[in-house]
């Protein structure tokens, strides 16, 4: 009974899969397919990450905002200092501008690269 079992053909054995198998290896068979529903899922999920990039811009308004107030609190209590003073707080405007800017890039890239 069970060498008989053995025996059976592969035709026989693909018509007894279940019907779920059969749909199943039917999908993969003839490929996947993006629909005008899945394509406004990506714009859309493009636009919130782009929207969420430019976020560090408002970052970099508040770092510069800070570096020059720090200027002129630092001038008034010590006049004398006014250029070395004067030489941080344009590097600080430089790094904070450097960081505004990579985070624009970035919301660059995503709305337009991905």
């Amino acid at each position: 009974m069970y060498a008989q079992r053995l025996a059976i053909p592969v035709s026989r054995c693909l018509v007894l899969r279940p019907i779920s198998a059969r749909i199943f290896s039917e999908t993969f068979t003839q490929g996947l397919h993006t629909s005008a529903l899945r394509k406004d899922i990506d714009s859309a999920a493009k636009y919130i990450g782009a929207g969420a990039a430019t976020i560090g811009v408002a970052g970099s308004g508040a770092g510069i905002g800070n570096c020059f107030g720090s200027l002129v609190i630092g001038y008034a209590r010590n006049p004398s200092l006014k250029q070395q003073l004067f030489s941080y707080a344009i590097m600080g405007f430089a790094l904070s501008e450097a960081m505004g800017l990579f985070c624009l890039a970035m919301a660059f890239m995503i709305l337009f690269a991905f």
